[in-house]
């Protein structure tokens, strides 16, 4: 298995996450050479004036024909599709990873792909609301998680040089079974997405008789539907890929709204006041706890 600074990568798809790594690896000069694979002949050509890339394509089988490492940057659904396409074409040894919001379908996709290529999952939890090549841009993914699933097929080495990827972009590894993964980000992830829809939803049907809501909405409107700007397909496929762990932390929301409603509704201010305080000493002690042990950056 070849470092980093010898291999060859390919990352189909050069919107947000997929452009935003190829910056990184290109003007940090970490690997032998950076190529896109994407279907817009603008980004192409945008991808080359910027110098993101040392050479970019549309067609899918020049793109990763040689190439080391291989990396998916598409919404999820397109993920599995494309690997489908790309066993019968790649070198044997090829690294292939995606960056995918789910894990356990890609990775089950990936369980059929050819015993001479190796597949890890993986997933940035980093991006914005806002999508597409213009959006990208070089550290988006400093001192982010970025989840690595390894297949039971997976190589040691592999891990390995998937790890040294990850750091060299200033993100740090944590690998996770595919199913956990999903777990985990239904709930801080995809929930959050649907609570600002619905948060959307209901001001707007306010609106509807009294307008003047837009006008005062500010800051605390703003932070809790930001995300509600997110691309619709992106979420789409996340939603639909990840539909059981979602449905049961909306369920686990529903609980703890109608707790909320019921002791308001009782005016029973003292459990409310505990209810509240409670979620507020949750929040400040994650806020306080979240920054990256150092420890962890670069070992």
């Amino acid at each position: 298995m070849k470092s980093l600074s010898d291999c060859s990568v390919t990352v189909i798809g050069l919107g947000l996450m997929g452009a935003s790594l190829c910056m990184d690896l290109k003007r940090r000069n970490l690997c032998r050479e950076v190529r896109g694979v994407t279907r817009s002949i603008s980004t192409i050509l945008r991808s080359f004036e910027e110098e993101a890339v040392d050479l970019a394509t549309t067609d899918l089988g020049s793109g990763v024909a040689g190439a080391d490492i291989v990396i998916l940057s598409t919404p999820v659904r397109a993920v599995v599709t494309i690997l489908e396409r790309l066993g019968p074409i790649l070198w044997p040894g090829t690294v292939v990873m995606d960056m995918g919001s789910t894990k356990a379908e890609i990775c089950a996709a990936m369980e059929g792909l050819p015993p001479r290529i190796q597949p890890i999952g993986g997933h940035p939890m980093t991006g914005k609301e806002t999508a597409g090549y213009a959006s990208a841009e070089s550290g988006l993914y400093e001192q982010a998680p970025w989840v690595l699933s390894p297949l039971a097929r997976t190589r040691p080495e592999t891990v390995a040089l998937a790890t040294e990827l990850v750091k060299a972009i200033g993100a740090y590894p944590i690998v996770l079974e595919p199913v956990r993964h999903d777990r985990l980000v239904a709930a801080i992830s995809h929930l959050p997405y649907l609570l600002a829809s619905a948060l959307v939803h209901t001001v707007a049907d306010g609106a509807a008789s009294d307008s003047t809501v837009w006008e005062l909405a500010a800051g605390g409107f703003r932070d809790t539907s930001r995300v509600a700007a997110s691309d619709t397909q992106m979420f789409l496929d996340i939603l639909m890929t990840n539909r059981e762990a979602v449905l049961t932390q909306l369920d686990a929301l529903g609980g703890h709204l109608n707790e909320l409603r019921g002791l308001l509704a009782d005016c029973d201010e003292e459990s409310l006041s505990e209810k509240l305080s409670c979620s507020q000493a949750l929040r400040s002690a994650w806020q306080q706890n979240k920054a990256l042990p150092a420890a962890q950056v670069g070992d």
